[in-house]
């Protein structure tokens, strides 16, 4: 009982904290990047031909010279058209090019060894890493170069769904609002994580680090390159705008979604400790507030969740303002029995004893 006391108090302490520190952030700062250098997109691309044309139309609509874009999409084994379709596509666009991927580079797999030979054909200093069925903004290129010091390794943008059924807009609000809270850490000059659907690497930080093919396999590849980045002295940077909000296709169904969340668990032990720790810790509200009922009335219990509820619907509503995302004032509320409905069940899915299957293949 003391203990769930104290949990549940120190848990709304520290999210009213990361909700002023929100609210009295202070501007990012912009370093005067050259006007337009070259820029390699690389995106990695496995049966994908429901997406893959949008994906590169909203490249073809970026705010950027196409003289300076070098866009890299490789092909790995797909088993239906999206090879086809690139080929087709590059045909009118000089600066996309299909890369078909027909081997394993020796210490990689998956999406990482896509990118790994993406990166050796890639010519310019900078690499803009996205999948194959996310939008980016017209202005992605310009706003993360703007980002970049001379010390700076990574810069990340943010993502989130699109769709219009509840559970898609749930699953909207999810991102926007775990993204905002890694935005907070990072605001204070600490090194978090990245994303691989949207990032920028220089290429000095990744060849310092020997590439995809030097450091070891993760299935989240884009958390293990931060790990391996930071570690060699970079500093990261993250930006959380409407200018850096890339739109990503929402997970279609229960099963797909839960093995995604718990391919992101496995790679969340790659975060640094203190990243782990907070995670853990947002992570342990649920299994301490459901059995923490048995213990108090209705009223305490009721009394933590409407605190906890309207802490996050300020701070998700912070969120989605920043971004200029339309939120329905009874999601807000949806979102928190979607998040401890989820939470719940992670804790079990994570602990199966069954491979993690992602774009047909088993890790």
């Amino acid at each position: 009982m003391l203990f769930s006391i104290g949990f549940l108090t120190l848990y709304l302490f520290v999210f009213l904290l990361l909700l002023l520190l929100w609210v009295f952030r202070a501007p990012p700062e912009s370093s005067a990047a050259q006007e337009f250098p070259p820029v390699s997109i690389l995106i990695a691309a496995r049966n994908e031909q429901e997406h893959i044309l949008t994906c590169l139309a909203a490249i073809d609509r970026l705010a950027y010279p196409k003289d300076k874009l070098e866009v890299l999409v490789g092909d790995d084994r797909s088993q239906d058209n999206t090879r086809s379709l690139v080929e087709q596509y590059s045909l009118g666009k000089p600066y996309v090019t299909c890369v078909p991927i027909s081997y394993d580079m020796a210490g990689t797999k998956g999406k990482a060894n896509v990118l790994a030979q993406l990166a050796k054909k890639a010519t310019s200093e900078f690499f803009f890493i996205t999948d194959a069925d996310i939008e980016v903004p017209p202005q992605w290129v310009h706003t993360l170069l703007q980002r970049l010091t001379p010390t700076t390794g990574i810069v990340t943008g943010i993502t989130t769904t699109k769709g219009h059924s509840l559970f898609e807009r749930l699953q909207a609000l999810d991102w926007l609002y775990n993204l905002g809270l890694m935005q907070v850490v990072a605001d204070r000059g600490v090194s978090v994580s990245t994303m691989g659907n949207n990032m920028l690497v220089t290429r000095e930080a990744y060849e310092q680090v020997g590439g995809f093919e030097g450091i070891p396999f993760s299935i989240t590849e884009d958390v293990q390159l931060h790990k391996e980045i930071t570690a060699a002295g970079f500093q990261t940077a993250h930006v959380y705008s409407p200018s850096a909000l890339a739109l990503s296709k929402p997970i279609g169904n229960l099963n797909d979604f839960f093995n995604q969340r718990r391919r992101w668990m496995r790679g969340s032990v790659k975060l640094p400790w203190y990243m782990l720790l907070l995670f853990i810790f947002h992570s342990s509200y649920y299994p301490v507030w459901v059995p923490f009922f048995l213990h108090a009335g209705w009223a305490v219990w009721g009394g933590v969740f409407a605190a906890k509820l309207l802490l996050q619907s300020v701070f998700v509503s912070f969120c989605c303002q920043r971004v200029h995302w339309k939120v329905q004032g009874r999601d807000l509320f949806l979102l928190e029995l979607y998040l401890l409905f989820t939470s719940l069940v992670l804790i079990v899915y994570f602990f199966l004893p069954t491979k993690i299957r992602w774009k047909g293949r088993q890790y």
